[in-house]
């Protein structure tokens, strides 16, 4: 080990920018060196098993011999939520440490991250109050349940997609058991959980990233986004609440069912996965001591 206490390393940034490739080469570095490093998945969407082609997900003959966890780790008819995400990734984490290596926490999942790498702790849960408000959302809609928690909840209704029934759910039951947040945020003065950690942020000038993650888009269609689909619709994928609403895999499944031409299904999946390239930017940019680089990275001088 070149370092007295293992590192915490965590590659961020937008979809596309680049950040298996860094991690990998991150990780390729450190051992070269001696230091027995390793990869953590921070991918919310490659946690799911078969979901490879519509999450750009490394295949394992291209991870250079490098130890890689969490991916793979739930079948698509799972709920892939943080609270159940961090426990896990941070004993990964802390078994890595524990061979004397540092671990590279890599993904685009805001919260996800944040969970992690941040002192984050997450309201109560009350699954009867749940079902309740699910069944709401149900006979409803998401409109009014989101009307009713803009009105007791201001803040956190502010940072919610209006249309995002699951989101609303979640802040809602909260509420309810007196809680002001749902705490589905990036804290204000976030305090690091692991002291070594570093924050290195992937980015890429917006007109060139717009047009790698159409053409990127486009190029999972030719790859068989469609047959990928198909198969995990055998194994559960319309039932599943997380998989089912994936950028790529709500699109492909209504091709499948003749709700969208390919064309439409490729330009809106295009559209999403832009809109939401955006949205990891800006949570990104709040993250404190984010050391900010634009791809291809020389790792030598993050670890000299």
């Amino acid at each position: 080990m070149t370092e007295a206490s293992p590192r915490l390393w965590a590659v961020v940034g937008a979809t596309g920018t680049g950040k298996s490739d860094l991690a990998l080469d991150l990780a390729d570095r450190l051992r070269a060196q001696g230091n027995p490093a390793e990869i953590v998945n921070a991918d919310a969407m490659q946690l799911y098993r078969g979901m490879d082609i519509g999450t750009a997900k490394l295949p394992e003959d291209e991870r250079r011999g490098i130890p890689h966890h969490l991916f793979d780790v739930r079948a698509v008819t799972d709920e892939a939520a943080v609270a159940w995400y961090q426990p896990i990734a941070r004993e990964a984490i802390a078994a890595i440490h524990g061979r004397g290596g540092d671990a590279i926490l890599v993904g685009g999942s805001g919260l996800y991250v944040s969970s992690v790498i941040f002192d984050f702790r997450f309201p109560p849960r009350d699954a009867a109050v749940r079902a309740r408000l699910e069944a709401e959302l149900d006979q409803r809609g998401a409109a009014a349940l989101f009307e009713r928690l803009r009105e007791r909840d201001p803040a956190t209704a502010a940072r919610i997609d209006p249309k995002n029934g699951r989101r609303i759910v979640r802040a809602l039951e909260v509420v309810e058991q007196g809680g002001t947040t749902h705490g589905a945020a990036l804290p204000e003065r976030p305090e690091l959980w692991h002291a070594a950690t570093r924050i290195i942020g992937l980015q890429t000038p917006r007109e060139q990233l717009v047009e790698r993650l159409d053409r990127r888009v486009e190029r999972m269609w030719r790859d068989g986004m469609l047959g990928e689909v198909e198969r995990l619709r055998d194994e559960g994928l319309e039932q599943g609440v997380t998989a089912s609403r994936a950028i790529g895999y709500a699109q492909a499944l209504a091709q499948l069912r003749g709700d969208l031409t390919q064309e439409e299904a490729i330009a809106e999946t295009q559209a999403l996965t832009r809109r939401y390239a955006r949205r990891q930017v800006s949570w990104f940019k709040r993250y404190p001591d984010i050391e900010w680089a634009e791809g291809p990275v020389d790792v030598s001088r993050l670890t000299d």
